[in-house]
Protein backbone atom coordinates (compact mmCIF):
# COMPACT_ATOMS: atom_id res chain seq x y z
CA UNK A 1 0.00 0.00 0.00
CA UNK A 2 1.18 3.34 -1.13
CA UNK A 3 0.67 5.62 2.06
CA UNK A 4 2.40 8.78 1.14
CA UNK A 5 3.84 10.37 -1.92
CA UNK A 6 7.04 13.10 -1.46
CA UNK A 7 8.03 14.51 -5.04
CA UNK A 8 8.27 17.09 -8.16
CA UNK A 9 4.89 17.51 -9.96
CA UNK A 10 5.04 16.71 -13.44
CA UNK A 11 1.41 17.68 -14.77
CA UNK A 12 -1.73 18.60 -13.58
CA UNK A 13 -5.10 18.01 -14.77
CA UNK A 14 -8.64 18.84 -14.21
CA UNK A 15 -9.55 15.98 -11.27
CA UNK A 16 -5.57 14.52 -10.61
CA UNK A 17 -1.64 15.74 -10.89
CA UNK A 18 1.32 13.40 -11.95
CA UNK A 19 3.98 13.41 -9.12
CA UNK A 20 7.35 12.12 -9.80
CA UNK A 21 8.91 10.10 -7.32
CA UNK A 22 12.37 8.63 -8.14
CA UNK A 23 12.10 8.74 -11.82
CA UNK A 24 8.18 7.27 -11.55
CA UNK A 25 5.15 9.57 -12.48
CA UNK A 26 2.42 8.68 -10.45
CA UNK A 27 -1.42 10.04 -11.06
CA UNK A 28 -2.97 11.32 -8.24
CA UNK A 29 -6.48 12.05 -7.96
CA UNK A 30 -7.16 15.51 -5.48
CA UNK A 31 -9.67 17.95 -4.49
CA UNK A 32 -9.46 21.38 -6.29
CA UNK A 33 -8.04 23.29 -3.53
CA UNK A 34 -4.51 21.02 -3.96
CA UNK A 35 -4.64 21.26 -7.79
CA UNK A 36 -5.11 25.09 -7.57
CA UNK A 37 -1.77 25.32 -5.30
CA UNK A 38 0.23 22.39 -7.76
CA UNK A 39 2.49 24.02 -10.06
CA UNK A 40 4.76 21.77 -12.22
CA UNK A 41 8.33 21.42 -11.15
CA UNK A 42 7.24 22.44 -7.22
CA UNK A 43 7.83 19.66 -4.30
CA UNK A 44 4.48 18.65 -2.80
CA UNK A 45 3.75 16.14 -0.48
CA UNK A 46 0.32 14.05 -0.33
CA UNK A 47 -1.03 11.45 2.20
CA UNK A 48 -2.73 8.87 -0.26
CA UNK A 49 -5.01 6.24 -0.03
CA UNK A 50 -4.22 3.14 -2.40
CA UNK A 51 -7.76 1.99 -3.57
CA UNK A 52 -7.09 -1.58 -5.50
CA UNK A 53 -10.27 -3.36 -6.54
CA UNK A 54 -10.07 -5.84 -9.36
CA UNK A 55 -10.94 -3.53 -12.18
CA UNK A 56 -9.26 -0.27 -10.89
CA UNK A 57 -6.01 0.43 -9.29
CA UNK A 58 -5.89 4.65 -8.09
CA UNK A 59 -4.29 6.94 -5.80
CA UNK A 60 -6.02 9.57 -3.88
CA UNK A 61 -3.96 12.45 -2.42
CA UNK A 62 -4.63 14.72 0.24
CA UNK A 63 -2.69 17.62 1.88
CA UNK A 64 -3.17 16.55 5.78
CA UNK A 65 -3.89 13.02 7.72
CA UNK A 66 -7.38 14.58 8.90
CA UNK A 67 -8.21 14.72 5.26
CA UNK A 68 -7.12 11.37 4.31
CA UNK A 69 -8.74 9.41 7.33
CA UNK A 70 -11.75 11.42 6.64
CA UNK A 71 -12.06 10.16 3.00
CA UNK A 72 -11.52 6.86 4.03
CA UNK A 73 -14.59 6.78 6.85
CA UNK A 74 -16.50 8.64 3.86
CA UNK A 75 -16.00 5.17 1.99
CA UNK A 76 -17.38 2.59 4.41
CA UNK A 77 -20.97 4.43 3.73
CA UNK A 78 -22.83 2.56 1.32
CA UNK A 79 -23.55 4.46 -1.91
CA UNK A 80 -20.14 6.59 -1.41
CA UNK A 81 -17.47 6.32 -4.29
CA UNK A 82 -13.94 7.86 -3.97
CA UNK A 83 -15.82 10.64 -6.51
CA UNK A 84 -18.55 11.65 -4.00
CA UNK A 85 -15.62 11.53 -1.18
CA UNK A 86 -13.35 13.55 -3.17
CA UNK A 87 -16.25 15.89 -3.83
CA UNK A 88 -17.16 16.67 -0.13
CA UNK A 89 -13.58 16.86 0.93
CA UNK A 90 -13.23 19.62 -1.71
CA UNK A 91 -16.09 21.12 -0.66
CA UNK A 92 -15.48 22.32 2.83
CA UNK A 93 -12.68 22.18 5.31
CA UNK A 94 -13.09 18.19 7.19
CA UNK A 95 -13.57 20.57 10.48
CA UNK A 96 -17.33 21.61 9.01
CA UNK A 97 -18.29 18.40 7.36
CA UNK A 98 -18.03 16.76 10.68
CA UNK A 99 -20.10 19.21 12.39
CA UNK A 100 -22.82 18.95 9.39
CA UNK A 101 -22.84 15.43 10.05
CA UNK A 102 -22.89 15.82 13.82
CA UNK A 103 -25.68 18.16 13.75
CA UNK A 104 -27.58 16.64 11.30
CA UNK A 105 -27.42 19.44 8.43
CA UNK A 106 -28.16 17.28 5.60
CA UNK A 107 -28.06 20.90 3.44
CA UNK A 108 -24.72 21.38 3.33
CA UNK A 109 -23.79 17.86 2.10
CA UNK A 110 -26.84 18.18 -0.34
CA UNK A 111 -24.98 20.75 -2.24
CA UNK A 112 -22.18 18.96 -3.38
CA UNK A 113 -22.86 17.11 -6.82
CA UNK A 114 -23.41 14.00 -6.57
CA UNK A 115 -25.05 13.99 -2.95
CA UNK A 116 -28.50 13.72 -3.37
CA UNK A 117 -31.01 14.07 -0.16
CA UNK A 118 -31.12 9.90 0.67
CA UNK A 119 -27.37 9.90 0.10
CA UNK A 120 -27.01 12.42 2.39
CA UNK A 121 -29.31 11.16 5.20
CA UNK A 122 -27.28 7.82 5.43
CA UNK A 123 -23.96 9.25 5.45
CA UNK A 124 -25.58 11.57 8.30
CA UNK A 125 -26.66 8.19 10.09
CA UNK A 126 -23.63 5.56 9.62
CA UNK A 127 -21.20 8.37 10.47
CA UNK A 128 -22.62 9.77 13.13
CA UNK A 129 -22.56 6.02 14.71
CA UNK A 130 -18.65 5.97 13.78
CA UNK A 131 -17.88 9.18 15.04
CA UNK A 132 -19.94 8.62 18.15
CA UNK A 133 -17.94 4.77 18.79
CA UNK A 134 -14.96 6.59 18.48
CA UNK A 135 -15.67 9.24 20.48
CA UNK A 136 -16.33 6.81 23.35
CA UNK A 137 -13.52 4.61 23.00
CA UNK A 138 -11.08 7.46 22.96
CA UNK A 139 -12.71 8.68 26.15
CA UNK A 140 -12.55 5.63 27.84
CA UNK A 141 -8.98 4.84 27.59
CA UNK A 142 -8.52 8.45 28.69
CA UNK A 143 -10.38 8.11 31.60
CA UNK A 144 -9.10 5.12 32.81
CA UNK A 145 -5.63 6.45 31.99
CA UNK A 146 -6.65 9.44 34.23
CA UNK A 147 -8.13 7.44 36.85
CA UNK A 148 -11.85 8.04 35.56
CA UNK A 149 -11.90 11.93 35.27
CA UNK A 150 -13.83 13.34 32.57
CA UNK A 151 -13.29 17.41 31.44
CA UNK A 152 -10.91 18.37 28.31
CA UNK A 153 -9.21 15.02 28.02
CA UNK A 154 -12.96 13.69 26.70
CA UNK A 155 -12.71 16.33 24.38
CA UNK A 156 -9.29 15.86 23.01
CA UNK A 157 -9.85 12.05 22.91
CA UNK A 158 -12.80 11.99 20.59
CA UNK A 159 -10.83 14.61 18.29
CA UNK A 160 -7.99 12.67 17.84
CA UNK A 161 -10.42 9.55 17.31
CA UNK A 162 -11.59 11.60 14.50
CA UNK A 163 -7.99 11.70 13.32
CA UNK A 164 -6.97 15.70 14.39
CA UNK A 165 -3.25 15.47 16.16
CA UNK A 166 -2.74 16.46 20.27
CA UNK A 167 -1.54 19.92 19.61
CA UNK A 168 -4.90 20.49 17.46
CA UNK A 169 -7.35 18.60 19.66
CA UNK A 170 -6.09 20.28 22.64
CA UNK A 171 -5.89 23.58 21.72
CA UNK A 172 -9.45 23.29 20.20
CA UNK A 173 -11.02 21.54 23.69
CA UNK A 174 -9.16 24.37 25.49
CA UNK A 175 -11.06 27.14 22.88
CA UNK A 176 -14.53 25.14 23.55
CA UNK A 177 -14.16 25.14 27.20
CA UNK A 178 -13.16 28.68 27.19
CA UNK A 179 -16.68 29.68 24.93
CA UNK A 180 -18.88 27.95 28.21
CA UNK A 181 -19.35 24.43 26.29
CA UNK A 182 -17.91 22.86 29.13
CA UNK A 183 -20.65 22.08 31.00
CA UNK A 184 -22.48 20.55 28.05
CA UNK A 185 -22.22 16.92 27.10
CA UNK A 186 -19.74 14.88 25.22
CA UNK A 187 -21.24 15.57 22.26
CA UNK A 188 -21.76 19.28 22.92
CA UNK A 189 -18.64 19.65 24.02
CA UNK A 190 -16.91 17.65 20.50
CA UNK A 191 -19.50 20.16 18.44
CA UNK A 192 -17.97 23.30 20.25
CA UNK A 193 -14.50 22.34 19.15
CA UNK A 194 -15.08 21.37 15.49
CA UNK A 195 -16.63 24.75 15.54
CA UNK A 196 -13.28 26.08 16.50
CA UNK A 197 -11.25 23.73 14.12
CA UNK A 198 -13.73 25.43 11.44
CA UNK A 199 -13.02 28.75 12.34
CA UNK A 200 -16.79 29.34 12.96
Amino acid sequence: MIASLEGVVGAVAADSLVLEVGGVGYRVFVAPAVLATAEPGRRLRLHTHHLVREDLQALYGFRTPEELGFFGLLLTVTGVGPKVALGLLGSRPVADLQLAIMADDQGLLTAVPGVGKRLAARIVLELREKVAAAGIAATTSAAVGRGGSTGEGDVVGALQALGYTLAEAREAARHAGAGGAAAGSLEDRVKAALRSLSGG
